[in-house]
């Protein structure tokens, strides 16, 4: 009986792994490609792996960092590192990208990259494997990523008006999802790479305390028993910055406790809360309960978010510097 379930767990891993490849391999979006470096720079995703490991052994919140920022990045005018570019009135600065991190090792990759292969890889590319790589360090499912991705030219604060808030509606999210080629299952599936991470109060304290005109209370979709412990850690008129893990319990971890937390009334962001109480989301938070399943899924997703208006070939240019336009 022990052998037959171990067979049956290889088995299941096996498939998880062949699914993903199967459809990264299939996606080749607007010219991105698995195997994209494979004459010119080989090591390209070696170098990025070994870059972003270092990094989260000294600073784990680099992970769910990282995540962010490539999500960020897609979400404005397509995933072509214009999120790293700094300068006065860049994307950089804007308020929504304000506590994003994580940027110190896309230079590192990039340096290191630029030894090995100058001129070669863009740092779109480097952004969209430090993600992935990310979600792997944090236990979660690895899945090929199709690579060829060159960089933007144009960064302006202005263009992040459009990325999702934590005070959306489940409307006002599949709207911008759709925007961006992303349905509803891609939009419950992303939220869940919020297992990871944390927020600062001032994303949700508002939840908290008056949030009814009509008196004190709280957001009713908050569970009774939750509510306590998140005003303990984000007291009224307190430190607004103060961060606070996103997946209750297990925010260093990939996993599905997210949403059996969303389940229990304990998602700490309001956008987040509302895919359970929303009927065209919940159903699937329901299917997301199980890991492998969850897995699959978000390699999928993260796919297609991936190849969302990249530019490729002709278009954009390859930095020297990510940090700034050749």
């Amino acid at each position: 009986m022990g052998s037959e379930s171990s067979n049956s767990v290889i088995v299941s891993m096996f498939v998880v792994v062949v699914l993903i490849a199967l459809d990264a391999s299939l996606v080749h979006g607007q010219g991105t490609r698995v195997g994209f470096y494979s004459k010119t720079c080989p090591r390209v995703e070696s170098i990025v792996r070994s870059t972003v490991q270092t990094h989260f052994g000294s600073n784990p919140a680099i992970a769910p960092g990282l995540l962010r920022m490539h999500f960020h990045d897609c979400f404005v005018n397509g995933c072509d590192a214009s999120i790293l570019i700094e300068g006065t009135n860049t994307e950089r600065t804007a308020p929504p990208n304000s506590l994003l991190r994580g940027f110190e090792v896309i230079d590192d990759a990039k340096a290191k990259l630029e030894a090995a292969c100058p001129g070669v890889v863009s740092c779109a590319d480097i952004l969209t494997l430090a993600a992935r790589d990310s979600v792997f360090l944090t236990k979660g499912q690895s899945w090929q990523v199709p690579t060829g991705r060159r960089d933007g030219r144009v960064s302006l604060a202005s263009d992040t008006t459009n990325l999702p808030s934590a005070r959306d509606s489940v409307d006002v999210q599949k709207q911008k999802f759709a925007e961006k080629g992303l349905d509803t299952k891609d939009l419950v599936v992303l939220a869940g790479g919020h297992t990871i991470g944390t927020a600062a109060c001032r994303l949700f304290s508002y939840r908290l305390y008056n949030f009814n005109t009509s008196g004190n209370g709280a957001d009713p979709t908050i569970d009774p028993a939750f509510l306590p412990q998140l005003r303990a850690l984000c007291p009224q008129n307190g430190d607004a910055a103060r961060r606070v893990g996103l997946d209750p319990g297990s925010q260093n971890r990939f996993d599905t406790s997210y949403f059996n937390n969303l389940m229990k009334g304990r998602g700490v962001l309001e956008s987040d809360q509302k895919l359970w109480t929303d009927a065209s989301t919940k159903t699937f938070v329901q299917r997301f309960l199980g890991v492998s399943v969850f897995n699959v899924e978000f390699g999928r997703s993260m796919v297609k978010m991936s190849n969302v208006d990249v530019k490729t070939g002709t278009q954009g240019e390859i930095r020297k510097l990510c940090s700034a336009i050749n």
